[in-house]
C-alpha cells in the first residue's frame, strides 16, 4: 500500500482538527466504526482535501451514527439509499470528494440494486461497504454476510441462507475498483481509501469490522488471525480481474486485502456523456432561479 506519509495530521491546506466535530460518539466499546472513522479523516487530510470540498452521505445504520462526528458536508440519508444520493451529488458538482458509506444490511438487501447500477453506471464516488456482518443498530439480526449456523438475535437456531462473499459479487459485475481492508488495521484502511479517492469510477472499498455487542463470531481476533495484504504476494496482478475474483473467494481461512482490483482504462459516467462533451461548467453552475416568473406565467400552471 505504500508508506505512511507524514501529512495525517497535518498538511498545507488541511490538518486533522479541520474534521473535528464536538459531538460524542455513541458506538459500543471496541467497534470497529472508530478504526473507520479516523482512517477516513486521515485518508482525506493526506489527499490534503479540505472539508468545504467533501460531501459524505451515510446510510442507516451504525454507520450512520459517525455522520455528525466528521467536519465537511453530510448527509443522512435513508435505509439502502445512500448511493443514489452520492451519485446525484457527484454528477452535480465533479470537484466534489464525495464518499458514501453504508452498512452490510442495507448494501446487501434493499440497496443492492443501487450498488449494481452505480457498478455498471462507473459513478466517480467512494463507497465505503461497513461489513460487520449482522444488522447492529437494530440489536443483532442477520444479515446476507452473516455465516450458515450463526445463531443471531432473530435467527436463534443460526442462518439457513447462503453467505454472500460482497467481494466477489461486486467483482462479477466488473467493478473498476474493489479493494478490502480490515478496520482493525487503520494504516492499510487509510491507504486503500486514499486510492479510491483518486480513483476515477466507481470505487467499492469493503471494510470487514467486528461487532463487539451481536456478533460474537467473527470477532476482530477472528480477522486478525485470517487478513493479510495482497502487497505480501510477488506475482498478484490487482489490474487482471480473474486473479482478483479468484483470490476474493476465501473468507474462512486466508481473506485477502488491500486493492484487489483497478481498472487502468475506466471511464467515469459523466464522461460517457455526448450530450456533455464541451461543457467546462458543472451541473449545480448551470441551475437557474426561477423567482421573478410573472404571476401571468405562473397562472398557466395552476
Amino acid at each position: 500500500m505504500g508508506s505512511l506519509c507524514n501529512t495525517y495530521f497535518e498538511n498545507e491546506n488541511v490538518s486533522l482538527k479541520d474534521y473535528y466535530s464536538e459531538n460524542i460518539y455513541t458506538w459500543c466499546t471496541n467497534c470497529g466504526n472508530y478504526g473507520i472513522a479516523a482512517a477516513t479523516k486521515r485518508a482525506l487530510v493526506a489527499e490534503n482535501i479540505v472539508p468545504k470540498d467533501t460531501f459524505m452521505c451515510f446510510d442507516i445504520g451504525c454507520n450512520g451514527n459517525g455522520s455528525d462526528k466528521i467536519g465537511g458536508y453530510r448527509l443522512h440519508g435513508l435505509h439502502g439509499r445512500v448511493i443514489p444520493v452520492a451519485t446525484g451529488a457527484a454528477l452535480a458538482n465533479r470537484k466534489m470528494t464525495v464518499i458514501a458509506s453504508g452498512g452490510d444490511g442495507a448494501t446487501l438487501s434493499e440497496g443492492i440494486g443501487h450498488l449494481v447500477h452505480a457498478i455498471r453506471s462507473n459513478y466517480n464516488i467512494t463507497f465505503l461497504m461497513h461489513n460487520n456482518c449482522n444488522y447492529g443498530l437494530t440489536t443483532g439480526q442477520a444479515s446476507a454476510s452473516t455465516r450458515p449456523g450463526i445463531p443471531m438475535n432473530s435467527s436463534p437456531d443460526g442462518t439457513t441462507a447462503d453467505t454472500m462473499n460482497f467481494m466477489n459479487f461486486v467483482l462479477s459485475l466488473g467493478a473498476s475498483f474493489a479493494a478490502r481492508t480490515f478496520s482493525g488495521n487503520v494504516d492499510q484502511m487509510t491507504e486503500v481509501i486514499r486510492a479510491g479517492i483518486r480513483h476515477i469510477g466507481f470505487s467499492v472499498v469493503e471494510i470487514l469490522q467486528n461487532c463487539p455487542t451481536y456478533n460474537k463470531d467473527t470477532t476482530h481476533e477472528w480477522y486478525q488471525n485470517r487478513v493479510y495484504d495482497t502487497i505480501e504476494l510477488n506475482d498478484f496482478d490487482n489490474t487482471n480481474l480473474d486473479s482478483a475474483l479468484n483470490i476474493s473467494k476465501d473468507m474462512s481461512e486466508r481473506i485477502a486485502t488491500g486493492i484487489l482490483y483497478v481498472n487502468p482504462n475506466s471511464v467515469p459516467f459523466d464522461q460517457r456523456l455526448e450530450n456533455r462533451k464541451g461543457y467546462t461548467t458543472e451541473l449545480v453552475d448551470e441551475v437557474k432561479s426561477y423567482n421573478n416568473v410573472s404571476q401571468e406565467l405562473f397562472s398557466r400552471f395552476v
